[in-house]
């Protein structure tokens, strides 16, 4: 859960009108009017490459358009195929920046230590509340977290008492309730893959009728296209043919919505944070150029851009705690 004085500084802002927090809450998400403007400054130029996260696909560009504004002397590069390319980019020179849907594993660290002596250097630049969707037509209200890993897992760690096959499993009734439950998730590569296992799965293994998808993108648009649909992607991929699924922590407990306000309270239990990291060697300044897309990032422009794509923004206070990583 996001600290309590973030949740406060967030609602004393002005950034939502919260009135409830479950399903059926209607919100806009604004930035924190306390985030600085970005201004531009002297001396930053060059090419600045970006390999990591599919999940960041959209967001890296729309940063990368928005940060070449500003700069248009500037060349860009992002690549995305999964969380798992970032660190061996990030130790081998081939990118500056690592974005990532999950932190590093132990033994990516232990890697980049070993090449380099010190521990490469996280931010945290957006929240997600990863989704799980449905077709839009599909009329199920929402699942439990014990019913999303029995739908996903062999091994139903969560003690489902029914290995979920059928939606009349999942207590749907007429045309879909006989229909064979099409799964759709990403493959090992993806950070998503990675944490979605570890946070509802409890680390089991997926089934193997897993359709693994290259991309979010991909994942909504098999559900979208198909009925009996089931599958989980970053909030920022929701589109008008699918249906975020409320859920609820465990049976009895009420179906919460995958919105902004359930996220940074911790009631929305598949939240996580979005990461970029860097190498940034201790006690040393980045390149101007990392440095100030970074700064880009934590601007009033750089969090405008993450509720543009669908993502939530980060108060002023976790900003300024993330850019004081670069002193």
């Amino acid at each position: 859960m996001i600290a309590s004085k973030t949740v406060a500084s967030i609602v004393a802002a002005g950034l939502l009108a919260i009135s409830g927090y479950t399903t059926g809450f209607a919100e806009v998400v604004k930035v924190d009017p306390a985030l600085k403007t970005y201004s531009k400054v002297r001396g930053v130029s060059g090419n600045l490459n970006s390999i990591g996260s599919d999940t960041f696909n959209n967001l890296m560009t729309l940063w990368a358009e928005g940060f070449r504004k500003k700069y248009p002397a500037v060349k860009i590069q992002i690549e995305g195929k999964g969380s798992s390319t970032a660190p061996p980019a990030l130790i081998n020179a081939t990118s500056q920046l690592g974005p990532m849907s999950r932190k590093m594993k132990g033994k990516e660290r232990d890697r980049f230590e070993d090449k380099f002596g010190y521990p490469p250097t996280l931010f945290k630049v957006s929240v997600d509340a990863l989704a799980v969707y449905v077709n839009k037509d599909n009329p199920l209200p929402g699942m439990t977290l014990a019913e999303v890993d029995a739908v996903f897992s062999k091994e139903q760690r969560r003690k489902h008492p029914i290995r979920f096959k059928t939606w009349s499993d999942a207590g749907i009734t007429g045309s879909l309730a006989e229909e064979t439950i099409s799964i759709y998730g990403r493959n090992s590569a993806s950070g998503t893959y990675g944490f979605f296992k570890k946070k509802v799965l409890k680390n089991g293994d997926y089934k193997d009728e897993v359709k693994e998808q290259p991309g979010s993108a991909s994942v909504v648009q098999g559900v979208t296209e198909d009925f009996s649909g089931i599958g989980y992607s970053g909030i920022g991929y929701k589109t008008s043919g699918v249906r975020a699924l409320p859920i609820a922590s465990s049976d009895g407990a009420p179906y919460v919505d995958a919105n902004y306000a359930n996220a940074i309270n911790g009631s929305y239990p598949i939240w996580r944070y979005l990461y970029v990291y860097v190498n940034k060697i201790p006690n040393k300044p980045l390149s101007p150029l990392v440095e100030e897309f970074l700064r880009y990032i934590y601007s009033k422009e750089g969090q405008a851009v993450v509720v543009k794509d669908g993502y939530f923004p980060l108060a002023a206070e976790q900003a300024r705690e993330e850019l004081a990583k670069l002193r």
